[in-house]
């Protein structure tokens, strides 16, 4: 096993994702790096390459490029939603070299992703290993351990001004830091992923992305790793990951360096190893990471009264049908339509953001006008239908808009940061039949 695997190419819609496989016996493994180390580069480090090698042990290895890292196709990274396009991506993947269900490999920042897919597509992953993940890097009441704003702007700063250097190599593997081949290697790998623009892009993008509501939705055994003296993700931050996957375990190694294949990697494989080979299984399940949209028309009572049944059931039916198609060109679900408005699901949240607005735009060319409501959350699916208190949220948000609004919940923003989507704040809500107060924003047009 001593060749440096193909590079192939996975097509989701317009964009091409890089892939290599190492066609080992076994399970499904995917192994999704950070931006730093693009899988073309990554194997010219032979400490690596082995450490590759002995993982392709455990399974047949898929490794991945994310959208606009490497040899994947370069996407301004303010162009596209980084989390909904990455796990559109890795699905992509896991279909092109065609693996129906895998085990999930990420480290770091790479975890974002890999943690919403494991919550939106349950199906697709037979168990997560997560190294050093963090659910949000900065600081927050129930986060006392992450890194305020004030300093995640120098650090940004910082990353911009020294990526293509190898200078980080100092912080993120200090075992390292005498190895000039190393160091060059490493340089290298920050060039050709990106550039030191988009590495403060990226960086930007990882840290202020909020994944901690989707913790408690992932259902695949995890097992989370991490090094006791991490000076870049702190040893809070894993904790605080595994605490909130109810099916998860964690595992501190001694040592500081950040990057896995640092430092003691024997030990580090040791325990995936272990878990790939002798881990459970997650048991089927009907609960899914989902954002849920409720759509009505507004006034329809009104308006139907004015036309008459006959009048009124043709306009309905094209309503039906603009809701239909816009739902399936997002790639989302319509469950049913509900006399007057509509409810449908889908696996990403800006998708779903776009589909309100064009179905707003679209039945506003016959007249009507609809108000829309949508949250992220895990949904129960049981005979076609979705249940649980992720679809009452979404119900009673899109009672509160207006004519033409498209309102979410607080869940959302962070999960389509990079998405080019603004909103506006309209204050907390006491949801009826809710508990808490939820902050509501609506969809900047």
């Amino acid at each position: 096993m001593s060749a440096i695997p193909e590079t192939v190419y996975a097509r989701d819609a317009d964009a091409h994702l890089a892939y290599q496989v190492v066609d080992n016996a076994g399970p499904d493994l995917l192994f999704v790096p950070t931006p730093r180390f693009p899988i073309d580069l990554i194997w010219d480090d032979y400490t690596v390459a082995d450490q590759l090698r002995r993982l392709a042990s455990f399974g047949r290895l898929i490794l991945t490029d994310l959208l606009g890292v490497g040899s994947s196709d370069a996407v301004p990274i303010y162009e596209r939603p980084a989390m909904q396009g990455w796990t559109d991506g890795l699905i992509a993947v896991l279909d092109a070299a065609g693996s129906e269900r895998a085990s999930v490999f990420a480290m770091a920042g790479s975890a974002l992703p890999a943690m919403l897919l494991a919550a939106t597509h349950p199906e697709r992953v037979r168990s997560l290993v997560l190294w050093s993940p963090y659910a949000y890097f900065l600081r927050t009441p129930d986060q006392p351990f992450a890194i305020p704003e004030q300093s995640l702007d120098k650090l940004s700063d910082l990353v911009g001004q020294t990526a293509g250097s190898g200078a980080a190599i100092e912080v993120l593997a200090p075992s390292w830091r005498k190895d000039a081949a190393k160091r060059r290697w490493y340089g290298r790998g920050e060039r050709l992923a990106g550039g030191r623009g988009y590495f403060k892009a990226v960086s930007d993008l990882f840290q202020h992305t909020d994944m901690r509501p989707v913790l408690e939705s992932i259902q695949a055994p995890t097992l989370v790793l991490h090094r006791r003296d991490d000076p870049f993700v702190v040893a809070g931050h894993a904790k605080y990951v595994a605490d909130r996957i109810p099916n998860a375990r964690r595992v501190t190694l001694d040592g500081n360096d950040h990057e896995w294949f640092a430092g003691d990697s024997d030990r580090v494989l040791d325990e995936i190893g272990a878990f790939l080979t002798g881990g459970r299984r997650a048991r089927p399940t009907n609960r899914v990471l989902s954002t849920v949209l409720f759509t009505d028309i507004v006034g329809s009572t009104e308006r139907a009264t004015a036309l008459g049944d006959h009048a009124w059931g043709s306009i309905l039916a094209a309503h039906n049908q603009a809701v239909e198609r816009e739902a399936i060109d997002a790639r989302g679900k319509v469950v049913k339509f509900t006399g007057d408005g509509a409810l449908a699901t889908f696996d990403g949240p800006a998708r779903a953001i776009n589909c309100a607005c064009a179905i707003r735009d679209a039945v506003g060319k016959f007249g009507l006008h609809i108000r829309a409501g949508l949250h992220t959350g895990e949904v129960e699916i049981e005979d076609d239908d979705v249940h649980g208190i992720a679809v009452h949220i979404a119900a009673r948000i899109m009672g509160i808009a207006g004519p033409d609004e498209v309102l979410v919940s607080g869940a959302v923003p962070p999960l389509v940061l990079g998405s080019g989507l603004a909103f506006d704040e309209r204050g907390s809500y006491e949801l009826k039949g809710v508990p808490d107060r939820w902050p509501v924003l609506a969809v900047h047009n």
